[in-house]
Order: C-alpha cells, then sequence, then structure tokens
C-alpha cells in the first residue's frame, strides 16, 4: 500500500513495484481546471442534462458531483482528462473538429479512485477511460477501448448504490460494437460508505479491483494507445425517444452526490 503524504493509502495490486504518476486529491476550495474538463456532449450533440454546475470541494479534500433538479429536469457533470471525437458538435457537415488539449492521457498502468457512491436509484456514477479516437479502427489496440472501471448500473439496467459493474467496449458504438465484462459485483459495508475502484492495465489485458480484491480479468480486446480518465455521472431516461427523467430520477431524493476522495495514476516500474 502507498500513501500521498496527508491523505489516505492506495491499496495497489501484489507483486509489482508502482511509481505514482499523476492524482489528483481535491485539495483546496476549487476544482483543478489544469486536471479536469467537461464534457457537454454526447454523440455529437448537446446533451440535455450535462452541466458544468453542481461540482464543488468541501474542504476535506473530497470532490462532490451533485444531481440538480430544475423545473422538472435534471442535470449532473462529466468530468474528464481529454475528449474524443464525439464530443465537438455536429454541424451537418465532417463531424470531427480539432479536439481540445488534454490535461492528461497515458498508456498501462493502475488506475485507481476512491469514492463514495450516489444512493438514489435516478442517476448512476462511473469511473472509467475512453481514447479520443475510439471506434476509429476496428483494432482496438488502436483505437482504444471503454474501460467501465466502475459503474454504478448493472443487472441490465438496474442502478444500485451496493452493485456495481466493470466493462470494456471497443468497435465503436455502431454495428461493430463489442463488449465484455463482469455484469454485478456486490459492495461489502465499509465504515465510512468509501470504496477504492481500480484497474490494472498491461499489454495483455486488464485486471480489476473493488476494496483491494481482485473481481476480474479482461483480455479480449487491450488498448495499445494512450487514454484519458472520466468521473462522470448521468440521469436516467434521457437517452429513451421521450428524453424526459425516468420515475426512478423523479422519486430522486436530494440532496444526493458522488463524493470523490482521490484518483491516482500508477506505473509499475
Amino acid at each position: 500500500m502507498t500513501m500521498v503524504p496527508g491523505h489516505g493509502e492506495s491499496l495497489l495490486p501484489p507483486g509489482k513495484r508502482w511509481q505514482l504518476v499523476w492524482h489528483d486529491e481535491f485539495e483546496g476550495s476549487e476544482l483543478d481546471r489544469s486536471k479536469w474538463m467537461f464534457r457537454k456532449h454526447l454523440f455529437h450533440r448537446q446533451h440535455e442534462t450535462f452541466t458544468d454546475e453542481g461540482v464543488f470541494l468541501d474542504g476535506n479534500s473530497n470532490l462532490h458531483i451533485t444531481l440538480l433538479e430544475k423545473d422538472g429536469h435534471y442535470y449532473s457533470a462529466h468530468l474528464q482528462t481529454g475528449e474524443n471525437y464525439m464530443d465537438r458538435p455536429h454541424t451537418g457537415e465532417w463531424p470531427i473538429a480539432a479536439l481540445a488539449n488534454p490535461t492528461f492521457m497515458h498508456k498501462y498502468g493502475y488506475y485507481e479512485c476512491r469514492c463514495k457512491l450516489p444512493t438514489q436509484k435516478g442517476w448512476w456514477a462511473a469511473f472509467w477511460l475512453q481514447s479520443p479516437v475510439i471506434g476509429s479502427s476496428l483494432d482496438p489496440r488502436r483505437a482504444g477501448v471503454e474501460v467501465d472501471i466502475l459503474e454504478t448500473f448493472s443487472d441490465y439496467g438496474v442502478i444500485s448504490s451496493t452493485t456495481i459493474s466493470h466493462n470494456c467496449h471497443w468497435g465503436g458504438y455502431g454495428p461493430d460494437h463489442r463488449s465484455s465484462g463482469l455484469v454485478a459485483w456486490t459492495l461489502k459495508e465499509t465504515p465510512d460508505g468509501f470504496h477504492h475502484f481500480g484497474v490494472d492495465w498491461s499489454p495483455t489485458g486488464y485486471v480489476f479491483y473493488v476494496d483491494g480484491e481482485e473481481t476480474n480479468r479482461m483480455e479480449e480486446a487491450v488498448s495499445d494507445t494512450e487514454q484519458f480518465i472520466l468521473l462522470s455521472t448521468e440521469c436516467d431516461g434521457y437517452r429513451s425517444e421521450e428524453r424526459q427523467p425516468s420515475e426512478d430520477l423523479r422519486r430522486a431524493m436530494l440532496p444526493d452526490a458522488f463524493i470523490v476522495d482521490f484518483v491516482r495514476v500508477y506505473d509499475s516500474v
């Protein structure tokens, strides 16, 4: 286990030596915009629920991404350290525009987040990796793999604060899309409600961990390109044809938040 001075320890996979290469402990009073940017678009269009509001640091080295409601609609934030071509608006012409400069991109290593999950069912949280050019080639080594280290929906769409999933997606998000992963992992109780989620990404595959325990391995498709980190939340119901909040979301008791203690990236040395 490894410490960042003044902060909690990481739970690192055994059998390797690790060196910290990037981290955010969410110190201070404002989000570090030199590390994070906001995602506003989904598949080239402005998403109704993606916002840059409702994100704050609590003064105790925690990031809060909160669920917001206004006039019967709901909003929450996506944070990322880079972007892909689908984050750019579609003008009806060539849909690929210049990407914003990433704040952090990396290949291989151990990616870890310590966090407390939302309690309400109507929205979900995720900690994941994505490539700027995912789907641009059917070869995942070249185009990258979406690596969902943590998602709080599982069991085929059921959103839960106690059951999470790990998944990998490649081949884009159209007819060539493929995926593999663990549908559901039930979390054990912890004294403060926080959990460690991580993935060890190597040239041979991905090994997933929850609270220091190995939970899944995936070797079917492995990215060999640099990818960026996302801490995201999303409101349920807005991907349907009606584009309206789901019944679970309408029943959500506010306030509710995805609370993140730290995000760290280590290289094997």
